[in-house]
């Protein structure tokens, strides 16, 4: 892992900065360890190291306003891990350090026993020169942490998990579908998920312009694709759905104004603005999401962007839990599954931070 600057690293935590002149770049070196169920046989990067699938003995970290964090929430509770790997809740906003722990009481993982996530991170790795991101998985045991590989969390938890998934979860990797799914994805993150962060945080005008004018072709390119099929691959929820979902959802409370991606609100994109309301009224989408949280972390921790750190009060959110109409395309959500039971009592969304019904 290189050395940056430590003004970068102050302020990677949130995974982007402003570089005045400059168009926006995000840092992807993760800790590429996997948790896979034979790691005599995994296939890793050189320098990685594979652990074992153990129910018990990994906590996910995972920060409510992180999108990328979001992404595990959501795929650990639709494949009913809860049970198997534990979660730790950061509050939504951190300093030049780390992802902190001040919603639990004392100010510290009742697990972990850390107040910040840069222990774990430390506990393994004392010199480690990059951003303390979320989501990282932990091992209980020794407090190091394991990985912060974002998208190889997930795959993992849906492949290599299975032992562990709930009766009835949902194949969010169809091997008939996987191929054409990769290039999905990768495009989603491309010119979606990393380019609402490019217009957000470019340093010059024209790196903006060529960063909206990019977003929006993208997102008339899905809409089009939404106007004919319920979900990104066909007839039911893959992990590609759960990609796109957690930028959408933060798209009108935060990328709109605050990322200055303004051509159209979601509200007023019909096919994904009721493609967005059919996850997030589908068990295990809209009930990891809390809209206050994210807003704080966005406009409180994005200081350069909004230097007032002002949290606006809008926009209404009730209008979440309007019908969809996409049944009309066909398909159902979890194909030959069923949905997750309820949310355990300990992460349930305060009924304040979001309009789903207590």
């Amino acid at each position: 892992m290189s050395e940056r600057s430590t003004k970068d690293s102050q302020h990677s935590t949130a995974g982007a900065y402003v570089h005045p002149g400059e168009e926006f770049t995000r840092d992807t070196a993760y800790i590429e360890d996997r948790i896979v169920r034979d790691p005599a046989r995994a296939q890793l990067p050189e320098g990685a190291r594979a652990w074992p699938v153990e129910a018990g003995r990994y906590r996910l970290v995972a920060a409510r306003a992180c999108p990328w964090a979001n992404r595990t929430l959501i795929v650990r509770r639709l494949l009913g891990l809860e049970d198997a790997v534990s979660v730790g809740l950061p509050g939504p906003v951190h300093d030049a350090r780390s992802w902190t722990f001040d919603l639990d009481p004392g100010g510290k993982d009742p697990v972990l026993g850390i107040e910040r996530l840069q222990q774990a991170y430390f506990a393994r790795f004392p010199d480690y020169p990059r951003g303390i991101t979320v989501p990282a998985v932990v091992e209980i045991a020794t407090g190091q942490v394991v990985t912060n590989d974002f998208p190889r969390i997930t795959e993992d938890f849906a492949k290599e998990w299975t032992e562990h998934h709930r009766e009835g979860a949902p194949d969010l990797w169809p091997a008939a579908l996987e191929e054409e799914m990769r290039q999905v994805m990768h495009h989603v993150y491309t010119e979606v998920n990393n380019g609402v962060y490019r217009c957000g945080f470019a340093g010059s005008q024209q790196a903006y312009e060529k960063a909206y004018a990019r977003l929006w072709a993208a997102l008339d390119g899905l809409e089009e694709r939404l106007a004919t099929r319920r979900y990104l691959m066909g007839e039911h929820i893959t992990e590609a759905d759960v990609r796109l979902f957690t930028t959408l959802v933060r798209f009108d409370p935060v990328y709109h104004g605050h990322f200055k991606c303004s051509r159209h609100k979601l509200t007023e994109m019909p096919n994904l603005w009721a493609y967005a309301r059919d996850l997030f009224q589908t068990p295990g989408f809209g009930d990891t999401v809390d809209f206050e949280q994210i807003k704080q972390h966005y406009y409180v921790v994005h200081e350069d962007i909004n230097p007032s750190q002002i949290v606006p009060a809008g926009p209404a959110l009730e209008n979440w839990l309007d019908p969809h109409g996409r049944e009309s395309l066909g398909g159902s959500p979890f194909g030959e599954g069923t949905a997750p039971g309820p949310v355990p009592e300990a992460e349930r969304v305060a009924p304040a931070h979001t309009p789903l019904p207590a």
